[in-house]
């Protein structure tokens, strides 16, 4: 059976990927790190720490899985862009930086073809521990006494899965600077610019219907942007996929 050079492309790379140390520890330090935070904080808080209910801000007044999941989406919104960013980063840069490019010009695979697999097999990573960090965060809050019939428990955990996802969505920005700079180093430095970007409109109060602010402000206070607004952030992937792809259709041995 003769399969699509996407489909070719998607299996090879999710190949390169299982078998990477980054991908394992890119992964466990966003899914354990984000869980042991949220425990963290969460038995401090219902410790009554002062210092704790003071950082908290507004959760601090909240309680159940609204609590859980506003004390999640907080690290979440930041900690995953920064993971998201650096996994992307280098799963685009890590042929230039292992020196491997080169091969890429001898196989019958479009690089084009390449780089839309590396994006599949981005977003279908993101869709795991998106699934992952939900389960983690809904066995967390059985630990703390909550449970499903709650009726904010499946509305308020829903945002999980939707803000890992969004996050995902914002960072690939990431690809096509680390591809336009043959660099890992170029892509993390990239998600560091926009993760400060993002964190400065923030606090000028820009509106959400910015891309790269959008799914932190939606994991703050969801009632303050409306659903249109967070539909705005699919057009990042689909500019800068489109531009990263374009980038490895025209790569050149000699620069």
């Amino acid at each position: 059976m003769i399969q699509s050079p996407t489909r070719v492309a998607v299996a090879v790379e999710a190949r390169k990927v299982a078998a990477s140390r980054v991908f394992a520890w890119t992964t466990g330090i966003l899914i354990v790190g984000l869980t042991a935070l949220v425990l963290g904080l969460l038995a401090a808080a219902h410790a009554g720490d002062a210092r704790v209910l003071a950082r908290l801000g507004p959760l601090a007044d909240e309680e159940g899985w609204p609590l859980l999941v506003g004390v999640a989406a907080q690290i979440l919104a930041a900690g995953g862009f920064g993971a998201c960013g650096i996994f992307i980063a280098w799963l685009y840069g890590r042929e230039f930086a292992d020196g491997t490019v080169a091969g890429l010009f001898a196989l019958p695979v479009r690089r084009s073809s390449i780089a839309v697999g590396k994006l599949v097999v981005y977003l279908i990573w993101a869709a795991i521990v998106a699934v992952v960090l939900t389960g983690l965060l809904g066995l967390l809050g059985f630990i703390f006494g909550l449970t499903v019939t709650d009726p904010d428990g499946v509305g308020e955990l829903s945002r999980i899965p939707l803000l890992m996802m969004l996050t995902a969505l914002v960072a690939v920005p990431s690809a096509w600077i680390a591809s336009l700079a043959r660099s890992v180093l170029a892509g993390i430095a990239a998600t560091i610019v926009l993760i400060i970007v993002a964190q400065v409109c923030a606090i000028l109060g820009v509106g959400p219907w910015i891309p790269l602010v959008t799914p932190a402000l939606w994991a703050i206070n969801p009632s303050a942007v409306p659903w249109p607004a967070l539909t705005t952030v699919l057009a990042v992937p689909v500019i800068f996929g489109a531009a990263t792809t374009f980038t490895w259709a025209k790569l050149q041995l000699d620069r």
